[in-house]
């Protein structure tokens, strides 16, 4: 149906690079495991933190091979290899700021809601 172009789902392309959908189930399941090991890290349980390395050094095989996996064939290399470690960099940026940024986000939205007062100190 993709391919006909029947239906809500058509080919992505950037600048003449197919983009496959393995790179949108790759990048799915890096988000949701992160959003898991936020929710799951509360506990801080010994389980916790080993699923929490884990999906650490999965998340850094994976993204370490972002080129191959976006472009099908091995540039890790060559020039377009660069896709590699600037994936590396924005993961690591977004969990920062997930990370450190997360409460204060948090407390932002719930201020922005009506749900805290702002203090007057």
């Amino acid at each position: 149906m993709i391919k006909a172009g029947i239906g809500p789902f058509h080919n992505v392309s950037s600048g003449g690079l197919h983009i496959h959908h393995l790179v949108w189930g790759i990048l799915l399941l890096l988000v949701i495991g992160y959003i898991w090991l936020i929710e799951a890290g509360i506990t801080s349980s010994l389980l916790s933190s080993i699923t929490a390395i884990a999906y650490g050094v999965g998340a850094a095989l994976t993204l370490d091979e972002f080129a191959l996996w976006l472009n099908l064939q091995d540039v890790y290399w060559t020039g377009t290899g660069r896709e590699s470690i600037d994936a590396v960099v924005i993961f690591v940026s977004l969990m920062s700021v997930g990370i450190w940024g997360g409460p204060f986000l948090r407390e932002l939205t719930l201020l922005a809601l009506g749900r805290r007062r702002a203090s007057t100190q």
